[in-house]
């Protein structure tokens, strides 16, 4: 073989390697250390947090998963009562973006009564992880079906 086609065979498989660790960590609510909550307000952020949890948002105007994760969460927060959602453009709350370290969007952070950042989640959010690490954080359960058993 030619130098060439190993050059491409190569950069596919990093390709494949960083595609896939993508796919299984995006959306994942991803705890935040207890030692280093930092806290956000709803003087900060410009709306109230809400009173058992509050999902912070980061969205930029192009981007597709971000409208897909505003509409899961939207409708979360829709049916439990207690947590609010507020969605941020990253690219007028620079601010925020550089405290918390925004790479990407979405970024949703999960912060708790008092404000505390508990989890992030990096990329189009998924309904489970959301609904676990809003369990965690209200230390209830959302009324929600239950997965048949695997046979």
């Amino acid at each position: 073989m030619t130098a060439g086609v190993w050059i491409v065979l190569a950069a596919l498989i990093v390709a494949l390697a960083v595609g896939g660790a993508r796919r299984l960590t995006d959306g994942r609510a991803k705890a935040v250390a207890a030692d280093r909550l930092p806290r956000l307000d709803g003087a900060r952020l410009g709306a109230d947090l809400g009173a058992e949890a509050t999902l912070v948002q980061f969205s930029s105007s192009v981007c597709a998963p971000c409208r897909a994760t505003h509409s899961l969460l939207a409708e979360l927060t829709g049916s439990r009562a207690g947590i609010n959602h507020i969605d941020l453009d990253a690219e007028t709350r620079l601010d925020l973006v550089q405290q918390f370290g925004i790479t990407r969007t979405p970024t949703v952070l999960l912060l708790d009564a008092g404000g505390a950042v508990r989890h992030r989640m990096v990329g189009p959010a998924r309904r489970p992880d959301v609904m676990d690490a809003l369990d965690q954080v209200t230390g209830r359960s959302a009324d929600r079906p239950t997965r048949p058993a695997n046979n």
